[in-house]
């Protein structure tokens, strides 16, 4: 006997937990009679008579409920926010193709010989050349 009486107290609260969860989990806008909050409240304050009166009077009706599906994944050209990154990263490497490339005139411009920096220049700024017969010696 206390074994039925166990069995009892145990689908008891499932039936309390499975009212409990599925009042939660329904919308705002669907439940009936009361307000969420007053369902939730009556399931757990009146344990069993509680949860049968939500499956009877608060239930969403089941043509009114539509299958929960999951959010379709929207393709990388619709996000809008991934665009917007794509659209930072190309404009970032121009930039820096822009600013590499004026760093290189900029070199071409002060250093026409390409890499004679380290030799002495004339006071006309010309590069001093070993080989160069006004040179003379050093």
């Amino acid at each position: 006997m206390v074994r039925l009486y166990i069995l009892l107290a145990v689908l008891a609260l499932s039936v309390v937990i499975y009212a409990l969860i599925e009042c939660i989990r329904s919308g705002s806008h669907e439940v009936r009679s009361i307000s969420k909050p007053g369902w939730i409240v009556t399931i757990i304050l009146v344990p069993l008579i509680g949860a049968l009166m939500w499956f009877m009077w608060g239930r969403p009706r089941a043509a009114g409920r539509q299958p929960q599906q999951a959010p379709r994944p929207a393709a990388p050209d619709d996000d809008i926010a991934f665009l917007r990154t794509l659209d930072a990263k190309r404009r970032a490497k121009q930039r820096e193709e822009e600013l590499h490339r004026r760093e290189q005139e900029l070199k071409k411009t002060e250093d026409p010989q390409h890499g004679n920096k380290d030799k002495p220049a004339t006071h006309d700024g010309r590069q001093l050349s070993e080989d160069d017969p006004d040179n003379g010696p050093h």
